[in-house]
């Protein structure tokens, strides 16, 4: 009885001074505002919003098990005898980066497991946030008011990329070590300043002394500081902005309908980070991955075998080793084409292309309208098509990355190996394009067919006079719904001959944009309540939540 009365006392102190410091703040900052405000915000409940969550979830265990890894980790490149654990080693000349990798991996209690999930959390953020574009991208979500988010997603993207590379190079393993030099030709293949950037980097000549140092700063606090910056920025502009939804019964161009923060989204969120977390754990524990002791220290004579990147750097090794060995010798100073092409135009222009795609679809269509219904993929068949075709050009170089090891397994020659990735990377994405926007006019032709005829019930029936026929069944509501309304952009209309050139340009881009469309046989109320639903909320409502 007295414990329950202490314990009751307790709770009353703990509820009073919890009530005593919410009043405090709530004084000082708009805490109940913020907090009504947030609790009234409706989340999406549609399974491909969680890609988001996913990538977000892998930066917090990266920051996590970053952390642990850097109470250990020493990059110095100063040279020291191994004395750990690993028997086969021992007493080799290692570096301190390289023994201190030993030192997590064999003596630290807990520290391959660490250092495992730390990889493969990595792994997972990439991958979640190339996945989450490209949701963003087939389904327009990129578009006016979120054209800024868009180029936030693709500096995250790029950041992480970056942040990948410093990771993996800094054990100075044999691999991470191979991988440094090709990074040494990229930087050098940059013409009037690739050597000075390299010399300045690699602070000297190859191999240098304080690239390692420079890229473990870079690593732990310059790119982790960026990144936790842009995404709060982007989580705030998403909140700001509200998402994007799925056209549904209730749901228009108008409104933001989901979940509520409190219950529904918390307890859905919370079980996904804890997924996602047990997920990662499990992967360290059972596969194992960049098991550097095998490598081995690195040596600058010395490349290991089958030596490929992470899959994310990849389609850069992919390009680099189909491109044809191309120099030029200009007043004696030589441009290596056959790397500069590959490692550094390539990018470039991949992430040009990314970041002014917006802009570039907002010009063709001439559309100043704010979009919040997502596009179905098969309904912006050229769109889809170019996505598709940018996917089947970076499988093929990512399969050219690892073309000797290939060539190996199935006992062909890599020469002819090479030369039909070449082939294929460049006839590759354009089948893919012509197949994706043919399926996708064939996916709309069959949809306007279910909604003239309704849904198969796999039921033949007999008329009376005596014909044999399939029996119908007809939509529901969420299904017609769905079919109905979309937004259908109509080409610009031909400016004639004497118009300026760029206006010329844009029409016909227009015209293979949105030429080809399959127009459901819709009445002229049913249009109208379409152009309702898809109307801007700027110009004719107010965005609302539900």
């Amino acid at each position: 009885m007295l414990m329950r009365r202490h314990k009751a006392r307790a709770e009353a102190k703990a509820r009073q001074a919890a009530f005593q410091a919410y009043l405090v703040m709530d004084r000082r900052a708009p805490v109940s505002e913020l907090a009504g405000q947030l609790l009234r915000k409706a989340f999406p409940d549609h399974w491909s919003f969680l890609l988001g969550e996913i990538a977000l979830y892998s930066f917090v265990l990266l920051v996590l098990t970053g952390s642990y890894l850097t109470l250990y980790f020493d990059p110095s490149l100063a040279q020291v005898t191994y004395t750990g654990s690993y028997k086969p080693l021992q007493g080799l000349l290692v570096s301190k980066a390289f023994d201190t990798t030993l030192q997590l991996s064999f003596d630290v209690r807990g520290g391959l497991l660490i250092r495992q999930m730390h990889h493969w959390a990595a792994l997972v953020f990439v991958a979640a946030i190339g996945v989450h574009m490209l949701r963003v991208f087939f389904t327009g979500a990129f578009r006016r008011p979120r054209e800024l988010n868009w180029a936030i997603g693709v500096t995250l993207f790029l950041l992480a990329i970056l942040e990948g590379f410093c990771g993996y190079s800094l054990p100075d393993d044999l691999l991470s070590g191979t991988g440094l030099r090709t990074a040494n030709t990229i930087v050098m293949s940059i013409p009037v300043v690739g050597t000075y950037l390299a010399f300045f980097a690699w602070g000297g000549s190859y191999p240098g002394t304080m690239l390692s140092q420079r890229l473990y700063i870079v690593h732990v606090l310059f790119v982790p500081g960026l990144l936790i910056g842009l995404i709060t920025v982007h989580l705030l502009m998403v909140v700001y902005l509200k998402h994007t939804q799925w056209a549904a019964p209730g749901k228009t161009n108008r409104n933001a309908v989901g979940q509520p923060m409190y219950p529904a989204f918390t307890a859905r969120s919370t079980g996904l980070s804890l997924m996602v977390f047990g997920v990662t754990a499990l992967l360290a524990a059972v596969i194992q991955i960049n098991p550097v002791w095998n490598y081995g220290p690195y040596v600058p004579d010395r490349v290991s075998t089958n030596a490929q990147p992470d899959w994310y750097v990849g389609f850069l090794e992919g390009a680099l080793r189909l491109m044809p060995g191309i120099e030029t010798n200009i007043a004696g100073h030589t441009l290596m084409w056959n790397v500069l092409l590959p490692t550094v135009v390539l990018p470039a222009l991949l992430f040009a292309v990314l970041y002014l795609y917006p802009v570039f679809e907002r010009w063709v269509t001439g559309d100043l309208v704010e979009h919040h219904l997502c596009d179905r993929p098969r309904d912006r068949p050229v769109r889809t098509g170019l996505g598709v075709a940018g996917i089947v050009c970076y499988a093929l170089l990512l399969m050219a990355g690892g073309n000797d090891v290939t060539a190996y397994v199935f006992k062909v020659p890599v020469n002819a190996l090479t030369w039909t990735l070449r082939i294929a990377v460049i006839i590759g994405p354009v089948i893919a394009y012509l197949l994706t926007r043919r399926i996708c006019l064939a996916l709309q032709l069959h949809e306007r067919d279910l909604y003239r005829e309704g849904e198969e019930t796999g039921m033949v029936r007999q008329d009376l006079a005596g014909g044999m026929g399939e029996r119908r069944a007809g939509l529901d509501r969420r299904r017609r719904y769905r079919l109905l309304v979309r937004e259908l952009p109509r080409p610009i209309a031909d400016p004639g001959r004497q118009a300026p050139l760029r206006h010329r340009l844009r029409a016909s881009l227009s015209s293979w944009y949105y030429r080809d469309r399959v127009q459901m046989p819709t009445t002229a109320e049913e249009r109208l309540q379409i152009e309702g639903r898809t109307a801007d909320p700027v110009a004719g409502g107010v965005d609302s939540e539900e």
